[in-house]
């Protein structure tokens, strides 16, 4: 799973307050009742914190929960300790919370893509895929799931099966850009580098200037020989979006071409 796949199961979460935010115990609905607190608006504000200032979030979610403030605290605090950089029990967190949580078969799959993210993080691809599995079991075919769960099999190395899943996914949705780069980065990993340049091509079609496709082609061009066009991918990156992973990577593959980068 990507970054930007967790901000946005996170921003779905959110969103959900409105129509089934995790629950929260009677004993915290009757407090909030008695000071005026809406529950849902504080899970609301809690989850945004966890996206601006997890440490406090975390914080704000244990004096929370400590008040009775259930599930919905549970959610804010596996969601804090995913920004705070501690994957695995925030994996665990997020997977045992969709395991006993009464809630829509959506939003479980939402909290197991959120914990399968924990995993791939804390570099353990295998449970992740175990978990996606069961999250495409509540939500099946969802084209985002797949992506994710094509990503921890090719952190296993299983690039045909990353391939298969990411075939699912753009069938479901034919203008989902990160896919066409996934399945690109895995075709290139199982020696197909025709398919892989296509792939990162139509990925292109979609944001000529998407940073994760420029490398990708580029790694795919110089692979080819294309020296010149990779060089033009990687220093498009860095003029578009100095900072980023990929301005990084991008960097690092100019150098071993001899390239000085100021």
């Amino acid at each position: 799973m990507t970054g930007k796949n967790l901000l946005a199961a996170l921003a779905f979460a959110a969103l959900a307050v409105t129509t089934q935010a995790p629950a929260a115990s009677a004993g915290e609905k009757q407090e909030s009742k008695g000071l005026g607190i809406d529950p849902a608006r504080r899970y609301e504000a809690c989850m945004a914190l966890a996206r601006r200032n997890p440490e406090q979030a975390f914080g704000m979610a244990l004096a929370w929960r400590d008040m009775g403030g259930g599930e919905a605290a549970d959610h804010c605090t596996a969601a804090a300790l995913m920004g705070l950089k501690q994957y695995g029990e925030a994996a665990r967190r997020f997977e045992n919370l969709a395991q006993r949580i009464k809630a829509e078969p959506t939003f479980k799959a939402a909290l197991l893509a959120n914990a399968a993210q924990g995993w791939i993080m804390d570099g353990r691809p295998g449970r992740a895929e175990n978990v996606l599995t069961a999250a495409l079991g509540l939500k099946p075919g969802d084209p985002e799931i797949l992506v994710d769960r094509a990503t921890a099999r090719a952190g296993q190395g299983a690039y045909a099966k990353a391939v298969e899943d990411l075939d699912r996914a753009i069938e479901k949705e034919p203008g989902l850009a990160e896919a066409f780069v996934f399945r690109a980065s895995a075709k290139r990993f199982l020696g197909d580098l025709a398919g892989a340049l296509k792939d990162a091509n139509r990925a292109l079609r979609f944001d000529p200037r998407q940073p994760e496709g420029l490398l990708e082609r580029g790694i795919i061009r110089r692979l080819m020989g294309n020296k010149v066009g990779a060089r033009k991918d990687w220093l498009n990156i860095l003029g578009d979006a100095p900072g980023t992973p990929a301005a990084r990577t991008a960097r690092d593959n100019l150098e071993k071409m001899d390239i000085k980068v100021k």
